[in-house]
């Protein structure tokens, strides 16, 4: 089935049907309507029920009805469960049969007489047709109220007064969702619960940007941000693993097995296992059921089983539903499609008349909030009896009140709802209208509760995702008192609940976030699992593992009871991609051979000797042994959470934004800050996989010791909300460390962190003692930290808790991590990103050779002899720890090519997926266009031939400043901080003619013209071109979207140019404006008249004056665009004497400048 189209149906569908139901309720509840003509109670229900709750959940309301009954009705009349197609025409035709025949005379039975009034003309109608058809469909739905109460109550109220318009169009719903279920679509029932999920997309992703600001998760939009499809394939393997296991060790004679791929046989025998003698017996629950998916293919397994036990294949649906599926939801909308999705698993097995004739009905539970006076529990007590109306029934009634908000949590006091439930029935109060609403309400809690009571063999379920943060207050709250141990996400305490829903030695099956398997927020759960419980089989998916996953997956089985020594089977797709194709293909693999490389086998005891017991099933018995060893790096390097602003824009630049004066780099300590008198401060922010050194980007407002962030903190509503505001771990401010970053984004990497730091929570960081840096270092950067942190947390982040659980060896490597550390700083510092560049590589005497294209193959050489040298130290690097470790047999000391973290190593620049030779061209383009962006520092006096390191990066600096620093400069630099970037020629400082000038001067005349063929083939274009059209996309990118160099442009791009930020006065729009822009629109005018004599003149060739003429349009054109931009934009601005200040960031002060400058997204 094509999902594609479904959402897209699914979500136009939902807007269509909320756009046309509010149509009608405005012409419904107009004055005078018809409506309150025809049918005035109708009216006033709409009317009271837009009081109670409000309109636009009416509105909703009614629009979901209505979705949910075509689509049903589309269902069956594909599968020929209707005797005329409701909402589909006959093969041939256009119109919905239904309205075929009843125009051809046959109305359906008991139709209502103004159907056929309608058709005969006798009724006026606008249009009759349409009018028949509803009608027509209204009776359809009642005449189904009958077989299926649950999706088609009876239709006497608004819902009918507010059906959509438009059903037989080409273009109405009813069309549209004929092309999305076609008749193989239908040929299973799960497209309904893929159709719920997409309707409800949209909603759920409000609510989730809701969250984004804060907003918590009401218990009417619980549904829509916690309803997550399963796969069918992981439908299969919890449902294989768990009714089918139980059947299996109950009857190991039966033929199930070759029916379930996804089943895992167990390698040892089991004695201690629930006893099942017939099907009957077996009762199984989904306490989240959602649209049904796990009841339904629990439904298809049960009916193999009483088919192979010899039962009548017309009774088996009746007695499955009947005897073994129960499914609890707190949405009424998914209660009713489960219930739905079985009907039509019985429909299948029986065919329409034998479906018409069955009595039972499938078992859907949906929670609804019933709630109890004090007033009213005597009455309670007249309608149970004294003998019942005990302690524990009165607080089980009290315990639905808010069902929406708890769902299958809730676990009912009384222990017996059941024969409660039959006695209470069972009274008859006659007229006593007052205690027949009393009893219904009690018949209502007891039939909650008597689903919720602990007495399934299997229960499975994949529950709803909701962490602590998005919880509402009463959740919360809720989860505190009643699942203290599991209250930091929804999911966590369903796990506990399933089991509590079973039998002792039941069999639970679960999907849900692996995260359990490993964060330290979840180590109680674990113990849950692991002591209480028996995990028997594990598949750990990756984020692609299937369409709608935003978080990892795991789908798992486990035993109601201990098991001591018992091994569980585990499947790690972590490492695969393909995404839901791929997955179920591996698994498969994994069930048939259990050789394979990423199958495991391991008990729930052997994690015990693991800090924080992590599921850590591919960890080997030695690697576990490790764990033992004395010391660990909590110990050691004692690892901090840093600083966490709340307002990063406020508080943190990248660090070529703000002057180099206002930025100290050096200080030892809090004090030696403070006495610098600096505002900008270096600050460990993680950033990209990067080891042994670099990743120096950030720096933070830390004057006057971080009085500006204390007091934003102290002073901003919400900022010290949890722990997110908070200037923690000062002591460890400024002092030398080792730094990793806590995003997953290629490997784990530790870096070494000068003096002169502060930390971030992502750039988290660790203070051994000095004797003991380097080898912490040289753990962290090694195989060994990885594997740990694979075993103890393999999940996007890295935990400072999982980092400190890190064993320590004390394992002199010293000077190997030196030497990388070194080599590793020294391939940061080449490029001018960072703030210890001194010069660019090229032009260092060590690679300098007599033309640029040898001077690049030397560099190029030395490149590679890094590379190698940095690889073979960190292969010397681990094969010390793994012997230290006694890790010879899990572990190897091998690094391949792209996880040398070097800059100038193309594998890990740019990855390896494309050929060697793509590899060393992209390299070749990035240094030349490094060159030439070292070029236009050096125009701009950023930096110079003459000295290393920075010149003007200071606010407001001149001309004189520079020449104060570079006294005789080989090169100098623009005087008024303007640098056309033209299609020509136009002025003496044009930055291609300024960059010819740059590459005789840094490479000599006699071979320039070849040079600079090396750099334009290079770049794969002529200089012009790239400063034109390239080099301010690549600055952009280089300064990660905070350029120092800023492009004015003309809304056409006629006229470019460049103005460097640290250089800029409020006069420098001026100078732009009167020195280069109205003289270029001069040169325009001069040019234009030019063309326009070319095109006169007699001795011109008729191609010349037809070029002159189409010119001197383009010319025109371009002084027009020019004249406008300067009059509604330069000059307004140049009047303005706009002034910036650098510590504002590019941020804020890029779009001061507005349409002036080249549109960047995030800035403009």
């Amino acid at each position: 089935m094509d999902t594609n189209a479904l959402k897209k149906f699914a979500q136009s569908a939902r807007n269509l049907l909320i756009d046309q139901v509010t149509s009608k309720l405005d012409v419904v509840l107009a004055e005078g309507s018809a409506a309150r003509r025809e049918a005035p109670k109708a009216v006033k229900d709409l009317e009271n029920a837009i009081n109670k709750a409000d309109k636009q959940q009416i509105i909703e309301q009614v629009a979901y009805t209505w979705f949910n009954r075509f689509t049903a009705l589309r269902f069956m009349d594909a599968n020929g469960y209707t005797q005329v197609r409701t909402v589909s025409p006959a093969d041939g035709a256009t119109r919905p049969e239904l309205l075929s025949e009843a125009m051809a005379g046959n109305l359906p039975d008991g139709a209502p007489a103004t159907i056929q009034s309608l058709l005969d003309g006798r009724t006026p109608s606008h249009d009759l047709q349409a009018e028949a058809y509803r009608l027509l469909l209204v009776h359809t739905c009642n005449q189904w109220h009958g077989p299926m109460t649950f999706l088609f109550e009876q239709i006497d109220d608004y819902t009918e007064l507010l059906m959509p318009e438009d059903l037989l169009s080409q273009t109405s719903i009813l069309a549209e969702l004929r092309k999305v279920m076609t008749e193989d679509a239908c040929q299973d029932v799960e497209i309904i619960g893929w159709l719920y999920q997409f309707y409800i997309s949209e909603k759920k992703d409000q609510v989730f940007a809701g969250l984004k600001k804060n907003q918590k998760i009401t218990a009417e939009n619980i549904p829509a941000a916690t309803q997550l499809f399963t796969p069918h394939w992981i439908v299969r393997y919890l449902v294989e693993n768990s009714l089918g296991r139980l059947w299996l060790l109950n009857h190991p004679q039966s033929g199930l097995a070759a029916k379930m791929d996804y089943y895992i046989a167990p390698e040892e025998p089991e004695a201690d296992f629930l006893k099942i003698t017939k099907p009957e017996d077996i009762r199984i629950c989904d306490p989240a059921a959602g649209s049904g998916h796990m009841l339904t293919y629990a439904f298809d397994l049960l009916y193999a089983i009483y088919e192979e036990e010899g039962y009548d294949a017309t009774e088996i649906p009746a007695l499955i539903l009947t005897h073994n599926l129960t499914g609890v939801e707190i949405d009424d909308r998914a209660g009713a499609l489960a219930a739905f999705a079985l009907a039509m698993k019985a429909a299948g097995k029986l065919g329409r008349r034998r479906f018409l004739r069955m009595e039972a009905k499938p078992d859907i539970c949906v929670l609804q909030n019933v709630a109890f006076t004090d007033a009213e529990m005597q009455d309670v007590a007249a309608v149970v009896g004294k003998d019942l109306f005990t302690d524990e029934l009165r607080e089980t009634l009290g315990q639905f009140e808010q069902a929406k908000n708890f769902g299958s949590l809730i676990v009912p006091k009384l222990r017996d709802p059941a024969e409660t439930l039959r006695v209470v029935e069972a009274r008859d109060f006659g007229g006593d209208l007052l205690l027949k609403e009393v009893q219904e309400r009690v018949i209502a809690v007891l039939r909650m509760a008597e689903a919720l009571s602990p007495k399934y063999h299997v229960v499975v379920a994949n529950p709803p995702y909701m962490g602590a943060k998005g919880m509402n207050d009463t959740v919360s709250d809720w989860l505190k008192a009643n699942y203290p141990d599991f209250k930091s996400d929804l999911f966590a305490a369903f796990i506990p609940r399933c089991a509590r829903l079973g039998e002792p030695l039941a069999r639970i099956g679960i999907m849900s976030p692996h995260v359990w398997m490993f964060i330290s927020s979840h180590e109680r759960l674990r113990v849950f699992i692991t002591e209480q419980n028996t995990l028997t089989n594990v598949v750990e998916l990756p984020l692609t593992g299937f369409a709608g996953a935003t978080v990892q997956i795991a789908a798992y089985n486990f035993i109601n009871r201990h098991k001591s020594a018992y091994k569980a089977n585990f499947i790690s797709l972590l490492d695969f991609a393909g995404g839901e194709k791929e997955m179920p293909k591996r698994t498969l693999a994994a069930i048939q051979d259990r050789t394979l490389a990423y199958v495991f086998r391991a008990s729930g005891d052997e994690f015990i000797s693991i800090p924080g017991r992590p599921i850590a099933y591919a960890a080997g018995k030695r690697l576990r042994e490790t764990f033992l060893l004395p010391e660990n790096i909590g110990e050691i390097a004692k690892p901090r959470q840093g600083m966490a602003t709340t307002n990063n824009d406020l508080f943190l630049r990248i660090w070529s934004e703000v002057s180099a004066d206002r930025t100290n780099f050096d200080s030892n300590s809090e004090t030696d800050a403070f006495a610098s008198g600096a505002k900008w401060f270096p600050y460990n922010k993680g950033g990209p996989f990067r080891k042994w050194s670099g990743n120096f980007i950030y720096v933070v407002n830390f004057e006057n010791r971080g009085k500006t962030i204390c007091d934003y903190i102290d002073n901003t509503p919400g900022a010290r909300v949890g722990s997110n505001g908070r200037v923690i771990n000062r002591e460890f401010y400024f002092k030398e460390g080792v730094t990793w970053s806590d995003i997953k984004t290629g490997g784990f990497g530790a870096r070494l962190s000068p003096s002169g730091f502060i930390f971030d929570v992502k750039g988290s960081s660790g203070f051994p003692d000095p004797q003991k840096r380097l080898s912490v270092l040289g753990l962290l950067s090694s195989k060994l930290a990885a594997r740990y942190i694979d075993v103890l947390n393999p999940t996007v982040t890295f935990q400072v808790g999982d980092i400190a659980r890190i064993p320590y060896r004390n394992v002199d490597v010293d000077s190997v991590t030196q030497k990388l550390s070194n080599l590793s700083k020294s391939d940061w510092d080449a490029y001018e990103t960072s703030w210890d560049f001194t010069t660019l590589p090229l032009l260092s005497p060590d690679h300098r050779a007599e033309t640029l294209a040898a001077t690049y193959t030397t560099l190029r050489t030395h490149w590679q002899s890094m590379t190698d040298e940095m690889q073979r130290l960190e292969e010397e690097n681990n094969r010390i720890f793994i012997d230290a470790y006694g890790l010879q047999d899990e572990l190897t000391p091998e690094v391949p090519i792209e996880e040398i973290t070097l800059t100038c190593n193309p594998a890990y620049r740019y990855g390896v997926k494309g050929s060697e030779a793509d590899r060393e061209t992209r390299l070749r383009a990035d240094t030349m266009a490094e060159f030439l962006s070292y070029a236009v520092g050096c125009m701009f006096g950023r930096y110079s031939l003459d000295a290393p390191g920075l010149i003007l990066a200071n606010q407001g600096e001149r001309l004189e400043d520079y020449l104060a620093r570079a006294p005789e400069p080989s090169f100098m630099p623009d005087e008024d901080n303007v640098i056309p970037v033209l299609d020509e020629n136009w002025f003496p400082d044009d930055i291609t003619e300024r960059f010819r000038l740059f590459l005789r001067v840094t490479f000599g005349e006699a071979h320039f013209r070849e040079n600079l063929k090396f750099i334009e083939d290079s770049l794969g274009k002529d200089i012009r071109k790239y400063f034109t059209k390239d080099f301010y996309a690549d600055h952009v990118k280089r300064y990660k979207k905070r350029p120092i160099y800023w492009m004015v442009s003309s809304p056409k791009g006629t006229f470019n140019a460049l103005i460097y930020m640290h250089r800029y006065r409020a006069d420098t729009v001026s100078v732009l404006l009167n020195d280069y822009l109205r003289e270029f629109i001069t040169k325009l005018e001069g040019e234009r008249t030019r063309l326009e004599k070319l095109a006169d003149d007699p001795t011109a060739t008729q191609g010349q004056k037809t070029k002159a003429l189409k010119d001197v349009a383009k010319v025109a054109k371009q002084i027009d665009e020019l004249n406008e931009w300067e009059r509604d934009v330069i000059f307004p601005l140049a009047q303005q004497k706009i002034e910036i200040d650098l510590d504002d960031g590019v941020k804020a002060n890029y779009p001061k400048f507005g349409s002036a400058l080249k549109k960047i997204a995030g800035l403009s």
